[in-house]
């Protein structure tokens, strides 16, 4: 029999409220011990709590009871909402700890039993970790939309496809001469449904990615010397987060800096400046180290000669715009002065509509790397199905294809995988 677990599950004290959750098959039976009484079920009840030992009052608070499975976890679960002092929460979790069979949750442990109980899948639990590490705006809608379980739905409608397609295959296999299996062209519409549903895995794949929705949007800023990259940096990021100098070859080395703009997370790098020849080892490094940034970049900010420009979609800006000699050079996509902040609104609205393209629209998810490369297992499976002709092994491919949604799902995971998973989540939750 498992545990009953217990927690503080709100912010740390002193609150106005502290809510105190209980899971397990003793949770009943603690609240019972604790107020005199089991409240009606899904129904707010007030109660003085007392300690089972002495009869001490130890607060009045509120009560709330679910009977599983139907519930979060998918077990006996109750909640108190006592007063969120120091000295009450920490009362109610000492003599929670002296009861028979009861012992304080460890991170993500609340969670992990609804994965267990079924009550969510690996999909949703992911979603859930992502909400509670949201910062932006759009990193919670695509959060949200994940632990809600959009992606979950399609997953499960693809997994009766898949069965539904293998036991096709075994009737085309084992009862061909039978009367009401059909015989004559089962194997091409076989073979037709496996095509719509290669397509739309690869269609699914395709999605943006959550690493990038969580890391932020790679914007790198790049030029020549002295072409006002550092300037930039720190007017995009509103402090003077790199060094600025009149001096060539200042920045020798990459800065970056996570920044949210219009709600949008990005990390800005500022980079060495790039010129033909350099005047020492480490310059040559720094630049070195440039060159890899502006290949990894998701977006490029260009502060050189436009025909310079190392990529054809990068944002080629005339900088420097409030000096006296300045002219505006052909082929520039927008002039922009850091010191006088002109054209520095225009430029954050072209960098968060090409960031736009790369993450998901609203009430839209993003996919993790577990998940993408799951979805290219699967891929793999039904292409093969797809292009063979032997139904044995078309059969064998589904079986294995069907594998790649346990996995999805998390329903073949590795015991280690969960462990870092659910073990990123706070006490509590």
């Amino acid at each position: 029999m498992a545990d009953t677990i217990f927690a503080l599950s709100s912010g740390q004290p002193p609150a106005a409220i502290g809510v105190i959750r209980i899971s397990g098959p003793q949770a009943g039976a603690v609240l019972e011990r604790l107020a005199g009484r089991l409240p009606k079920p899904r129904h707010a009840t007030l109660a003085t709590l007392c300690d089972p030992e002495d009869g001490d009052p130890l607060d009045s608070a509120l009560l709330l009871w679910f009977p599983g499975p139907a519930t979060a976890t998918g077990e006996d679960l109750g909640e108190i909402h006592c007063h969120g002092g120091r000295g009450v929460t920490a009362a109610l979790l000492r003599v929670l700890s002296r009861q028979p069979e009861c012992r304080m949750a460890e991170p993500g442990e609340f969670t992990r039993r609804a994965f267990e109980n079924g009550r969510i899948d690996l999909n949703e639990a992911e979603g859930l970790a992502d909400l509670l590490l949201a910062e932006t705006e759009g990193q919670r809608r695509a959060a949200m939309a994940m632990a809600q379980g959009h992606f979950s739905r399609l997953v499960t409608s693809w997994q009766s496809e898949l069965l539904r397609l293998s036991a096709m295959a075994e009737a085309a296999l084992d009862f061909s001469d039978e009367d009401d299996v059909p015989g004559e062209g089962i194997e091409k519409d076989i073979a037709q449904e496996i095509e719509a549903l290669v397509e739309a895995v690869m269609v699914e794949r395709q999605r943006p990615t959550a690493e990038r929705l969580r890391d932020g949007i790679g914007v790198v800023i790049a030029g020549p010397p002295n072409a006002g990259k550092s300037t930039l940096l720190n007017a995009l990021v509103g402090r003077d987060a790199a060094i600025v100098s009149d001096i060539a070859g200042t920045t020798r080395d990459r800065i970056d800096v996570p920044v949210a703009l219009n709600g949008v997370a990005f990390l800005l790098t500022d980079t060495a400046g790039l010129r033909d020849e350099a005047d020492d080892a480490i310059e040559v490094i720094g630049m070195s180290r440039a060159q890899d940034a502006i290949e990894a970049a998701d977006i490029l900010l260009w502060l050189g000669r436009t025909e310079d420009a190392p990529t054809s979609n990068a944002i080629k800006i005339a900088a420097q715009s409030d000096r006296p000699d300045w002219n505006m050079p052909e082929g520039a996509d927008i002039a922009v002065s850091a010191k006088g902040g002109e054209g520095l609104s225009a430029l954050v609205e072209m960098i968060v509509g090409r960031a736009a393209r790369l993450l998901p629209r609203e009430g839209e998810y993003a996919l993790h790397a577990r998940q993408r490369e799951a979805l290219d297992l699967l891929a793999v499976e039904l292409d093969q199905a797809h292009h063979v002709h032997d139904m044995l092994i078309v059969a064998e491919c589904l079986r294995r294809a069907r594998q790649s949604i346990d996995a999805l799902t998390g329903r073949s995971g590795t015991e280690d995988m969960l462990d870092a998973l659910f073990g990123n989540f706070c006490i509590g939750k």
